[in-house]
């Protein structure tokens, strides 16, 4: 009988140690890397069609500060593109305009939990959470010409090159906002799975090389040759279309929409490992 006695208060005691290890456990932060899709909104995509994404690829750490709170910082690589041919639009189909650009993308990140989250304890290994933050990401897009491909900010499509109307050329680099929801599962308690869906809002309306009016062709004088510059044959696309109503040809005519600024968005999955410490016991 006491044989059985100490049984029970040795099994005691090693639960109650191995239960006081696993709460001392701190999970201090996690490293992740993430693969999804991207895609781009704007003056070429108006109707927010999801029909041409393209590849996305990032990299996070993450300090968690309790259960419920975590502070990211991440970097993307992107790629982005559209053009006016998927547009069901006659007036963008006519515009025939496209473009694609790499993005290259920083950002800081806070993540709030919907439910607590913890890896070492298995009725707290899943979460909801939604994300917010600011970063800043650096861009040039270019098009095909003759399967040729040429960088669009250089030639300054909208009169950009010579000043018209007070246009000056844009920047390569612009400020975004991420803002989405995300799910985390812990497979162990070391590695979690991740989706995350994050749109970003932009301070640029470029993105596309695309944002306001058409400027007058005598800005885009022919080369040496005599021929049309690749300026003006790429900032009026539509004689491809019909050479008989070139949009360009109207002065101030609609080339974008520069009320609106561009936006894309990175849906990913990811894995990521935790970083974590034992708190040393409180003596007593």
């Amino acid at each position: 009988m006491n044989r059985f006695k100490l049984l029970f208060v040795f099994l005691l005691i090693t639960t109650f140690n191995l239960s006081a290890q696993t709460s001392a456990y701190l999970q201090q932060g996690e490293f992740g890397v993430t693969l999804g899709s991207a895609h781009y909104f704007g003056d070429l995509n108006t109707r927010s069609g999801l029909n041409r994404p393209k590849p996305a690829v990032g990299a996070f750490f993450r300090k968690q500060f309790g259960n419920y709170i975590g502070l990211r910082v991440s970097a993307h690589y992107a790629q982005l593109g559209y053009s006016d041919i998927y547009s069901k639009n006659d007036y963008q189909k006519t515009r025939n305009l496209s473009f694609n650009t790499d993005i290259f993308e920083f950002a800081v990140q806070g993540d709030f939990n919907f439910f607590r989250y913890d890896p070492n304890d298995l009725l707290h290994g899943f979460t909801p959470y939604v994300t917010l933050g600011l970063g800043v990401f650096s861009y040039d897009p270019y098009a095909y010409y003759n399967g040729t491909k040429v960088y669009l900010r250089p030639l300054g499509t909208e009169g950009q090159a010579a000043g018209y109307l007070g246009r000056s050329e844009y920047s390569t680099m612009a400020i975004c906002i991420p803002f989405g929801v995300g799910i985390k599962y812990s497979v162990t308690p070391k590695i979690n799975l991740i989706f995350e869906v994050a749109q970003r809002f932009t301070t640029t309306d470029y993105l596309d090389d695309v944002s306001s009016t058409y400027a007058p062709r005598s800005l885009f004088p022919n080369d040496a040759n005599g021929d049309p510059s690749i300026a003006n044959l790429l900032q009026d696309r539509s004689y491809e279309i019909d050479p008989n109503n070139m949009l360009g040809s109207v002065e101030g005519r609609q080339r974008g929409w520069s009320k609106q600024k561009d936006q894309y968005v990175i849906g990913e999955i990811g894995i990521s490992i935790n970083i974590g410490s034992y708190r040393c016991p409180t003596a007593n």
